[in-house]
């Protein structure tokens, strides 16, 4: 008697996949290594990013006394929300720093180390600008990055970085009273510095994902940080009264945007 298909054994021709050391299939190929490691890229500059600018909104809440629900909510709204608002624009929904639980619990531990630091610390000026700016570049090159992942092309790439690096010191400067930075002159390069960065990832990103995120960030340091030594502004009108720099609140705050 014949017996039936299913149990004849299978032909030996020496094709079979091979699997990879955990026994679960094939081991990956080269360009999904590639992809998995840009996106551990991605995740890190997701993190760094955000808990620099959840510092930045806490120095600047504690600069103006805010208890310590305060703190919280200005550290939480300024560190993830120009991200919100990049993924609200492009339908990625929810947001994803909204479902990252580990990333908003970081947040907030973040704001009462800020709060809870000694006084000259706190104070420390310059730590805010350079928290802002390393927050700046860094979301200004992940915004580029998830706008060109849901297929936008040059200019809605650019405004996607944008959008990602300002919105949250938007919603921080409109919580603490002040008109937002990126409205007037204000001793360097900020929006503008965003959207060169994103820019530039969009020019790289045929190169190199990862290459990509690096010269976004490099450049929007750059552009920021050279247009305040070399102090270059953006033309204002003419006309007017009062002096720009009035709208910036105060003093110490100065140079957090524009």
């Amino acid at each position: 008697m014949p017996r039936s298909a299913a149990a004849l054994p299978a032909p030996d021709d020496g094709a079979a996949a091979p699997r990879s050391s955990a026994g679960l299939g094939p081991p990956p190929s080269p360009p999904d290594r590639l992809y998995a490691a840009a996106m551990s890229l991605v995740d890190l500059l997701v993190w760094v990013g955000t808990l620099t600018f959840a510092a930045s909104g806490a120095l600047v809440a504690v600069r103006r006394r805010f208890d310590l629900i305060g703190v919280i909510v200005l550290a939480s709204v300024t560190a993830i929300g120009g991200g919100s608002i990049r993924d609200v624009m492009v339908g990625a929904l929810p947001p994803a720093s909204l479902s990252n639980e580990p990333l908003l619990w970081a947040v907030g531990a973040t704001a009462l180390l800020v709060l809870f630091v000694p006084y000259r610390i706190r104070e420390e000026s310059r730590l805010l600008y350079v928290l802002d700016t390393f927050g700046l570049a860094l979301f200004a090159a992940l915004g580029a990055e998830r706008g060109m992942t849901y297929g936008m092309g040059l200019w809605g790439t650019v405004f996607a970085g944008a959008v990602s690096g300002v919105g949250g010191g938007v919603l921080r400067d409109v919580l603490v009273g002040k008109v937002p930075g990126i409205f007037y002159r204000n001793g360097d390069f900020y929006a503008s510095a965003a959207a060169l960065g994103a820019f530039a990832y969009y020019l790289a990103h045929g190169l190199d994902h990862r290459l990509a995120l690096v010269v976004a960030v490099v450049v929007t340091i750059l552009v920021r940080v050279g247009s305040r030594v070399l102090k270059l502004r953006l033309p204002v009108p003419r006309s007017g009264a009062g002096d720009p720099a009035e709208l910036a609140g105060p003093a110490s705050e100065r140079g957090t945007g524009g």
